[in-house]
């Protein structure tokens, strides 16, 4: 005898350029724009089905459980409240185990929770029967995590994880409209052998960071909104970079991009990531940015090619971790798996 699983997969990113400006409300006031592409880091979801109606609730990263009696009667306490609001977000009526993991933290600027969620979502759609399409699967993402639990944030994560590869994203007031790149395979390649993606030690709570962030928009401070409305210009600029295979030109606007975003909120950045980022520039690194929210986590280089390895070995010198990638060009990937019976 033998009892199917449900399991899905989904890819974490790397955002090059337009982050914030798919945070509400400057996407339905102007429109976001936003340039990513998937890596060969993913989230994780596997789901048992039960035969009564006990729900079971697993973090393999956190080794964290909650247990219930029925889906209706989950709570939200802080403890595992991603899980329960994905179920909840079904309207999971049945009795399931369902154990997530991921191959980045929570607050390391790789869209993480997002990605997790949308794996979540994946899963448990999957097990439904229902045939979600990878617009529906993203924005029943971004509904749960955003609206349903009140996790501020963009909309760009979700959308990145259920497509997958290189997208180039626009955010209207009542639309998101994701539009594939098809970058030609000797600038991806050039890309890998340049990019550089380094781990600062240290998470950060980003709901946090674009709270402030939001409110200052609202606010209708200068600095803030004229830093978006930049961050857009320069993802158009990166994006034509990026088809006509121009790299430095890359590097320069992922600077300038950089330089852009810590206008937005004071605590995008901080002193160690200034003083690692001043170290990697002296070194040979073109230009680079944090890939989420900021704050923390990690954190995206491009190099010339024949300094990446005097800027690699300097930046661990100084505390920070290399963390080898290639680009993922798949997005969410579901898959049923049969396992032997328990024994007896």
């Amino acid at each position: 005898m033998s009892v199917l699983y449900y399991r899905a997969r989904a890819p974490l990113r790397l955002s090059f350029c337009g982050g914030g400006t798919d945070v509400s409300p400057y996407p339905e006031e102007h429109g976001g724009l936003v340039l990513s592409a998937t890596i060969d880091q993913f989230a994780y979801a596997s789901l048992r089905p039960r035969r009564d109606s006990r729900l079971t609730l697993a973090s393999l990263d956190y080794d964290m459980t909650a247990k219930y009696d029925h889906p209706r009667r989950v709570k939200f306490d802080g403890q595992l409240d991603l899980l329960k609001a994905a179920v909840r977000g079904l309207k999971v009526k049945r009795g399931l185990q369902l154990w997530v993991h991921s191959d980045a933290p929570p607050g390391s600027g790789l869209g993480a929770s997002s990605t997790l969620m949308v794996a979540m979502i994946g899963v448990l759609a999957a097990w439904l029967r229902r045939g979600l399409t990878s617009y529906q699967i993203a924005e029943t993402a971004y509904r749960v995590e955003r609206l349903d639990l009140g996790l501020a944030g963009g909309r760009q994560d979700q959308y990145a994880a259920a497509f997958g590869g290189f997208n180039f994203i626009e955010f209207h007031r009542d639309s998101t409209v994701v539009n594939p790149l098809r970058v030609p395979p000797e600038v991806v390649r050039e890309l890998e052998y340049r990019l550089l993606l380094c781990y600062m030690g240290q998470t950060r709570q980003s709901a946090t960071i674009i709270e402030r962030q939001t409110a200052a928009y609202q606010r209708g401070e200068r600095a803030t909104v004229e830093a978006l409305h930049r961050l857009k210009e320069e993802t158009v600029e990166m994006k034509t970079a990026l088809m006509l295979g121009k790299v430095d030109a890359m590097g320069e606007l992922l600077h300038q991009a950089w330089e852009a975003k810590k206008r937005l909120e004071a605590g995008i950045s901080n002193p160690r990531v200034d003083a690692l980022y001043r170290v990697a520039r002296r070194e040979g690194a073109i230009g680079g940015k944090m890939p989420g929210a900021g704050g923390g986590g990690y954190f995206l280089l491009l190099t010339r090619f024949d300094r990446k390895h005097r800027v690699a070995a300097a930046l661990e010198k100084h505390g920070a971790q290399v963390v080898p990638f290639h680009f993922e060009p798949g997005g969410l990937t579901t898959w049923s798996a049969e396992a032997p019976a328990r024994r007896r």
